[in-house]
C-alpha cells in the first residue's frame, strides 16, 4: 500500500474530508490532495507526526524506510535531493523484481546505497566560477 493510500484509507475512516485533515495539521487542501494522489511525500518527520496523530495511527505506519530515506534527502540537499533520492530509491527497487534475495541482505543493501548516495552529496561540491567566488574563499 503506498503513502497516498494509507492516507486516503485513515481519512475515511475518520469520516473526515481532505479539506477537514489540512486544517487538522496546518497545510492546503492541494498538499493533501498531493499527497493521495500524486504521489507526493511530506517535507519533513513534523508534518508525519502531526498527519499520525490527526488519523490515529503510528509515524511509523506510514513512513516506510524509503519514504524516510527521501524525507530526510530533502531535509538535507533540497527538492532537487529529495526528487534525485526518489528516483534512485525507484531504479535500486527495480533491481530487485523477479529476484531470488533474502530480505535481510536486500535491505543491507538498500541502507548501503542509501548511505552511499548521502556521502556522495555530502562531499560533492559545487563548482563557483571565479567572478562569483568570495575574497576569503
Amino acid at each position: 500500500m503506498t503513502f497516498g493510500e494509507k492516507i486516503r484509507e485513515l481519512r475515511k475512516k475518520k469520516k473526515l474530508s481532505q479539506t477537514e485533515l489540512g486544517k487538522s495539521i496546518g497545510v492546503s487542501l492541494r498538499t493533501i490532495r498531493g499527497w493521495e494522489v500524486e504521489g507526493r511525500y511530506p517535507k519533513s518527520r513534523d508534518l508525519y507526526a502531526k498527519l499520525a496523530g490527526a488519523l490515529g495511527c503510528d509515524t511509523d505506519y506510514l513512513m516506510t524506510e524509503k519514504e524516510s530515506f527521501i524525507t530526510d534527502s530533502g531535509s538535507m540537499f533540497g527538492y532537487r535531493g529529495a526528487k534525485d533520492a526518489a528516483a534512485l530509491m525507484a531504479e535500486v527497487t527495480g533491481l530487485f523484481a523477479g529476484g531470488e534475495m533474502a530480505e535481510e541482505d536486500m535491505d543491507t543493501f538498500m541502507l548501503a546505497v542509501q548511505q552511499a548516495y548521502v556521502d556522495a552529496k555530502r562531499t560533492n561540491k559545487k563548482y563557483t566560477p571565479k567572478k562569483y567566488r568570495k575574497e576569503d574563499e
